[in-house]
């Protein structure tokens, strides 16, 4: 496995949620895509947003960054009808 821990990080996505982030970021890791902050002795390493803000960045390495967004889109595809249903 190569060591990303230098490479350049990129935005790949923006979650409206931490736990939507910490659903993606595992996603990305089981794919093998390291995302920056997923990796630490803090079982919950992403920081809760502010009140108003736009949601949480997923970062991962340049080299990453199409086929995480491949993978990422897949499973917003797969998922867009949760949110709508629990809407109602």
């Amino acid at each position: 496995m190569k060591d990303h821990s230098r490479e350049h990080v990129v935005v790949a996505h923006t979650a409206y949620t931490v736990s939507e982030a910490m659903v993606i970021r595992g996603l990305l890791e089981s794919k093998g895509i390291h995302s920056s902050g997923s990796v630490t002795a803090d079982p919950f390493p992403l920081n809760e947003p502010p009140e108003g803000t736009h949601g949480t960045e997923i970062l991962v390495p340049e080299s990453q960054a199409a086929e995480a967004r491949r993978v990422i889109a897949e499973y917003v595809k797969g998922n867009a009808g949760v949110n709508r249903a629990s809407d109602k």
